[in-house]
């Protein structure tokens, strides 16, 4: 299992990203997936989770109405619209996945990709 998140930037308070996140080495279109965030000194954060055909999202209560998860299932690929961006959503996001690898319940995340938020 590999991602590879990318998208991530710095942006005015306000302002807009999307982060996407390519994923390979095992069915995409099985999993649900997740974003999480961690800021500095902060414990990581669960953001957002989509369904493994897309049909159900949810989102913690601090980013509802402003950021949307999405996937397309033919590029093995995550989304993160953000928009409405504030200061405090600056962390590094990342994929996740839990997944049973046979004999356990494993979590797989990618490298993370940097939004800083910031006038």
């Amino acid at each position: 299992v590999q991602f590879v998140e990318y998208g991530g930037g710095l942006v005015q308070p306000g302002g807009s990203l999307k982060l996407s996140c390519a994923a390979s080495g095992f069915t995409f279109s099985r999993y649900f997936i997740n974003w999480y965030r961690q800021a500095p000194g902060q414990e990581r954060q669960w953001v957002a989770r989509i369904s493994a055909f897309g049909d159900n999202t949810d989102y913690t209560d601090s980013v509802k109405d402003r950021f949307t998860i999405s996937r397309d299932n033919t590029k093995n690929t995550l989304y993160l619209e953000m928009k409405n961006l504030k200061p405090e959503d600056s962390a590094i996001y990342y994929c996740h996945l839990v997944r049973y690898n046979g004999v356990k319940m494993v979590d797989y995340w990618g490298q993370g990709t940097q939004v800083t938020v910031s006038s």
